[in-house]
């Protein structure tokens, strides 16, 4: 549990932002962290070294290589020092080769905090085309997510996600309630760059209304003409419960090679 809520606390920090994905070296992993808890600013330590200062909510890092290893993670209250009281700490995480996440601290259907990691897709996608994904991180009930009016993904619920793969272009995307035309958040304009994928997470809350989106889009999926298409539907994220304890708490600990952060907010 400690090390659970380490990430958690851990990736209190950031906002929509887009990004090219490197290529992965051997043995590391690409990992990026997105801060959907509103009201909490702490500082981060990894080995007794400042990875993270100040980090706010609505801010997403830039993705980072991170060579497999274990770290030793400490969290403080922002401006308390390395030598400040830990709120939470654990010693010995592992980071994972050759995993792609992105770590999302959130606030589960009934406001706790929690942590979610996803695993991102990046498989190939057909020429012309792009892929989405929605995912659901907000104290909120079930939603469904429109595209130009029209639901296309259907009841979903914190802290699943949905995905499909659509011709590339521009689309005018809401958050309603689900069955309803009550709009919870939106609209917004989303490029769909061909052979991305543009990543959608709802996050805050709805009773204290301050629920927003952010956005993290992924290049570098592009097929060949008649390239097989991925495959589309919902799910519970199984496939990265793998990286809970062993790959998300992680994250921090890899930063310390690389701090460089967005903090752009979007409402």
């Amino acid at each position: 549990m400690k090390i659970l809520r380490t990430s958690a606390v851990l990736a209190l920090a950031l906002a929509p932002a887009a990004f090219a994905l490197p290529a992965h070296a051997a043995g590391e992993a690409t990992v990026s962290i997105l801060h959907g808890v509103p009201g909490a600013t702490v500082d981060v330590y990894a080995n007794g070294k400042a990875l993270l200062t100040n980090f706010k909510p609505g801010t997403l890092t830039d993705p980072v290589m991170l060579p497999a290893g274990t770290y030793d993670l400490k969290v403080t209250a922002a401006g308390a020092g390395a030598g400040g009281a830990a709120v939470i700490e654990a010693k010995g995480v592992k980071v994972p080769a050759d995993a792609n996440i992105t770590v999302v601290a959130h606030l589960d259907a009934n406001g706790k905090p929690i942590l979610t990691p996803y695993v991102n897709d990046t498989s190939k996608v057909p020429a012309g085309q792009a892929r989405v994904t929605v995912r659901h991180d907000a104290a909120a009930p079930a939603v469904d997510v429109r595209a130009n009016g029209t639901p296309v993904f259907k009841n979903l619920t914190n802290p699943n996600e949905a995905k499909g793969v659509v011709k590339a272009g521009t689309i005018k995307a809401d958050v309603v309630l689900a069955g309803t035309d009550t709009v919870a958040i939106g609209p917004a304009d989303l490029t769909l760059k061909e052979g991305t994928n543009t990543i959608v997470y709802a996050w805050g809350s709805a009773a204290d209304k301050n629920l927003k989106l952010a956005v993290q889009t992924i290049s570098g999926m592009h097929s060949a003409p008649g390239g097989v298409p991925a495959g589309e539907g919902t799910g519970s994220n199984d496939a990265a419960r793998y990286v809970l304890v062993a790959g998300s708490a992680a994250v921090a600990g890899g930063l310390v090679l690389t701090s460089r952060r967005r903090a752009t907010e979007r409402a």
